[in-house]
């Protein structure tokens, strides 16, 4: 277990991105999907079709599909389609027992039929989850639709769970594949979770790795909610919040703040606006710490003249210079008068704007008399043209300039 775990008390590592039902987070679109899918496979419906992003956590749903039926469930699972319709019998084949004499489709086919018939007679179902389902071939998913046919009477002899990125919606929606979108008996899709989503899912994690939420600092959630403002996927949040956890762990800190989360941004090159979040911080810290330095002015005054009435003497300035000597730390950094910008209420944008607006303007000042010194030169050389033509009055000058 990493050190950060035992360094904030906690029983496992929360945020793993391993497929592991202990953290399945049994809300929103994956409580709604297990349930269609679960009914589905009960009802024995055949052919199921889940898509989504990269890391929304499809194979964590599918290992709770899997846990749902432990027992009633012949389970075949293939990390990643076949090349081809006839690898893909040859592999259900196998994983059925089966020992084909032959690689005809016609052959291979009617001997999983025929273990298909055994394991309903059983009382059983045959699950096959397919993983990375956007990388088949229309050669592959046409295997699968025969498969999905295989059926005694009203019952379907196969359970087939599809397993996909959004790219394999732009598979099935072709028109050469209606009859494979025809066969589907559910079509679901997993979303990102909302900011709201997103922080519940992380309570859920450090509450089963036997933590609580106050491990998380006030503005540690705020930056979480600010860098998911447009929604997350469970990798995505997994990843940030062990890196934020490492970044707190490291700096000793017994709870994750803003600046661990942006930190952790950073290490995984996500791009945010916590920077801005933390740039507001500050100025709110900067603002507490002067309105502290001016309530102090006051008391420091009222002090003065109470000490003037003890009659207490201020030491010679030979004792003041032999005191600077003996402490050299005094006066040592000089106090370098710096402009002050005044950062009150404004955000990095609006900073920026008055930045850029600033040298616009005085870009604009420099075109204008560079315009103003063109012109008076033009004319300067139109005088001196007409005094070297000798030309009587303007308009013959012009008019020998211009070849009139």
């Amino acid at each position: 277990m990493h050190m950060y775990a035992q360094h904030f008390n906690l029983k496992l590592l929360p945020f793993e991105n391993v497929p592991d039902p202990l953290f399945f987070y049994d809300h929103g679109d994956h409580a709604r999907i297990r349930k269609q899918i679960s009914g589905s496979l009960q009802s024995g419906r055949g052919l199921i079709v889940v898509t989504g992003p990269i890391g929304s956590g499809k194979t964590t749903l599918s290992q709770m599909i899997k846990a749902d039926f432990p027992e009633s469930i012949k389970l075949i699972w293939m990390a990643e389609p076949p090349a081809n319709s006839t690898d893909l019998y040859l592999f259900l084949a196998q994983e059925l027992g089966l020992h084909p004499t032959s690689s005809e489709k016609t052959f291979v086919m009617r001997d999983i039929r025929n273990a298909l018939m055994t394991i309903n007679t059983e009382g059983k179902k045959c699950l096959v989850i397919i993983d990375e389902s956007h990388l088949m071939s229309a050669d592959v998913l046409n295997g699968i639709r025969l498969l999905n046919n295989l059926e005694e009477g009203s019952i379907k002899l196969i359970q087939l769970l599809l397993l996909g990125q959004d790219e394999l919606m732009e598979k099935i929606n072709k028109p050469e594949m209606i009859p494979f979108k025809q066969r589907i008996a559910a079509l679901e899709s997993l979303g990102k979770m909302t900011t709201d989503g997103v922080l519940k899912y992380i309570t859920h994690r450090i509450q089963v790795a036997g933590g609580n939420p106050n491990l998380i600092s006030d503005t540690g959630w705020e930056a979480i909610s600010i860098a998911f403002n447009a929604g997350g996927t469970p990798r995505t949040i997994n990843s940030l919040c062990d890196r934020s956890f490492n970044v707190a762990y490291e700096r000793n800190k017994s709870a994750i703040d803003a600046k661990d989360v942006y930190e952790a941004t950073q290490r995984m090159g996500l791009i945010t606006d916590v920077f801005h979040y933390i740039i507001m911080l500050n100025n709110e810290e900067r603002k507490k710490q002067e309105s502290l330095e001016t309530a102090d002015k006051p008391i420091q005054e009222s002090v003065a003249p109470e000490a003037a009435t003890n009659h207490e003497q201020s030491p010679p300035p030979s004792a003041k210079n032999t005191e600077q000597k003996n402490n050299p730390t005094v006066n040592e950094i000089p106090i370098i008068p710096r402009a002050k910008i005044d950062l009150s209420n404004k955000s990095y944008d609006e900073i920026a704007d008055a930045i850029k607006a600033k040298y616009e303007q005085k870009n604009l000042k420099f075109s204008v008399v560079l315009l103003l010194l063109s012109i008076i030169t033009f004319i300067i050389s139109i005088f001196y043209f007409c005094h070297r033509a000798d030309s009587d009055g303007l308009l013959d000058c012009l008019a020998n300039l211009f070849g009139f």
